[in-house]
């Protein structure tokens, strides 16, 4: 039935489960596949969401129900699987939907003891004897196992209908490092496979950009990509609700062929209604729908002053490190931005969540070799507190004298199920504490500056001001603030009390053309881009004409907050560091 359907219609497909029953409960530690045996009904009531949305294959809960990700038993996880399939079916009821068992990767590095394959012939047959008939492998990294089990699905079920889908980060790649055009030449020689596709990863943004090349054929391809890029608020994992602008990039895939259309992290029922919408009467999309991010609890942070060394207008501008060990673009910028006068290059630490030049290598190389001071990223996601301490001792003994702390973007889900792992021993305020406390005992001579992010984009910018005041008492004193765009946010410069000796980097980040403005709308948790921003740029502009708007634009925002900030801190949109240079000009910032 579903490979006729096929044949004629796009198939919708649920959001994401986990995710969204965090987002419900308030709960964003526990497996939701437990729910399915002591909160039965909110499963349920999420599936009848989805479909009342306009999905029409609904997902079991059960992406992470396996032996090694629950440590359990077979004979504890088998009812939490027939469980899922229950609260399925009576969510679908008599409504023509279809139910996909759901399978995830099986974590390789906590199965020393078990037979992987083995395990998932177990997922398998119980699912076959419930009566479901099609199968669905969601978040792979590479093929293994694949084609043994599928094999063996077919060998029980000769007409099921199987889709694995597999996890891409925006350079192309699965988190295991293997290329996007080997996964689909490798899934096309399983004969088992009915559909493929991609799932996790990336926003819709940068899965268009993926796929979009590809041709497909009589394939059936689907495509699930993430709401947007996380960030971490408070210790949460929060993603922007964007269902418009979600919709919107998800009609570009159908026009690149994808059949099977849905979504994984952070996408909601309002996503899935919006993308059915917009497959019944695409007229209706809109871009500019504000985002909103989940509540955030109140946290009471008393002020506390502390001193740092008084320094004029400082210019800060960011470099991204590069994902392979070609260097030579990265150093090139810090080239140029030494040659303009800029005072200091920052390093992000690996952004999203994608494995790139270890920040601190890439600073120290930088200061060696272009003779620029710099200042590395540090966050708390790769490493615990000994690798931290050590990359600490390492940028001192080169020399760097300052350090961004940062909580850091969390690895996307799919990440961790590939045997991926976050640390996060410390957060942003224990780590500002633990440079503190080196400075004191190790480095009382010359000691590290330690700088800290600033949200002025928060919807509870009270609660980020407050967290300033923390960070500032535990040792902060230097502040960059994520890029702003809004009246609002620049607004809050004005009436921003800082900690005594406290200096403030405003964010600006030039938009290089509409398709950058959605995504930064859109996609990224923790920046606000307004409508009439964005409608300053068309579809049809030459690249000229778009990075001059965007030029301007940066250069009218920062005249707006110059008075009141102590220096700008630059992020380089795609390494076009001329941009910045050119802002730097009409601000009249260059040496």
């Amino acid at each position: 039935m579903i490979r006729d359907y096929l044949k004629n219609h796009i198939l919708i497909t649920d959001g994401a489960t986990g995710t969204y029953y965090s987002e419900l409960t308030g709960d964003s530690t526990r497996y939701c596949e437990l729910a399915n045996l002591d909160r039965p009904d909110r499963i349920r009531q999420m599936h009848m969401e989805y479909i009342h949305a306009g999905a029409r294959l609904i997902r079991t809960n059960t992406f992470a129900a396996n032996s090694v990700t629950l440590n359990l038993t077979r004979e504890q996880l088998k009812p939490i699987l027939i469980q899922a399939v229950l609260h399925a079916r009576s969510a679908v009821k008599d409504r023509d939907c279809f139910i996909a068992a759901n399978i995830g990767p099986i974590p390789q590095s906590g199965a020393a003891e078990l037979d992987v394959l083995d395990e998932y012939r177990f997922l398998v047959d119980t699912f076959i004897d419930e009566g479901l008939t099609i199968f669905n492998f969601e978040t792979f990294s590479d093929i293994d196992y694949l084609p043994e089990i599928t094999g063996y699905i077919k060998s029980r079920l000769p007409e099921a209908f199987i889709l694995a889908q597999f996890t891409v980060t925006a350079d192309g790649f699965t988190r295991k490092g293997i290329r996007l055009d080997k996964i689909i030449r490798e899934i096309r020689k399983i004969p088992f496979v009915d559909a493929y596709g991609f799932n996790c990863g990336v926003g819709p943004a940068h899965l268009n950009r993926l796929l979009e090349k590809s041709a497909w054929g009589d394939d059936w391809v689907a495509a699930l990509p993430n709401a947007g890029y996380p960030e971490i608020i408070n210790e949460r994992t929060v993603y922007v609700h964007n269902p418009e602008y979600f919709a919107g990039q998800m009609l570009r895939l159908k026009e690149h062929g994808i059949k099977i259309l849905g979504g994984c992290c952070g996408t909601t029922p309002l996503h899935i209604q919006a993308l059915a919408r917009a497959l019944q009467d695409p007229a209706t999309m809109t871009a500019g729908k504000p985002k909103t991010v989940w509540a955030i609890p109140k946290e009471a942070t008393p002020p506390a002053p502390l001193k740092t060394e008084a320094k004029d207008l400082l210019i800060a501008a960011e470099l991204d490190p590069p994902f392979d060990t070609a260097v030579q673009k990265t150093l090139n910028g810090a080239i140029v931005y030494k040659e303009v006068g800029i005072d200091l290059v920052t390093i992000a630490d690996s952004p999203m969540g994608k494995a790139r030049v270890d920040s601190v290598a890439m600073a120290a190389k930088i200061r060696r070799e272009i003779g620029i001071e710099t200042l590395p990223h540090l966050c708390c996601r790769d490493k615990n507190i000994n690798a931290i301490k050590s990359t600490l001792l390492a940028a001192h003994m080169e020399g760097i004298r300052s350090v961004l702390a940062v909580t850091g973007d969390p690895l996307p889900d799919g990440a961790k199920e590939d045997g991926i792992k976050h640390v996060f021993n410390l957060n942003s305020l224990s780590l500002i504490r633990f440079i503190s406390e080196l400075n004191r005992d190790i480095f009382p001579e010359n000691p590290f500056t330690i700088a800290a992010a600033l949200n002025l984009n928060a919807r509870n910018r009270s609660l980020e001001i407050e967290r300033m005041y923390k960070k500032a008492a535990l040792g902060a004193s230097l502040f960059l603030t994520q890029p702003v765009f809004d009246n609002d946010a620049c607004a809050s410069f004005v009436s921003l009390q800082k900690p005594d000796g406290v200096k403030i980097l405003a964010g600006i980040m030039p938009i290089v053309n509409r398709r950058n403005a959605l995504f930064l709308q859109n996609e990224l948790s923790g920046v606000t881009v307004p409508d009439e921003h964005v409608e300053r740029f068309s579809e049809g502009m030459s690249r000229e004409e778009a990075q001059e708007i965007g030029i301007q634009l940066a250069v009218e925002i920062a005249e707006k907050i110059r008075p009141y900030v102590d220096g700008f801190y630059f992020i380089t949109p795609f390494n076009r560091t001329g941009m910045i240079v050119e802002i730097l000009k009409r601000l009249q910032l260059c040496k």
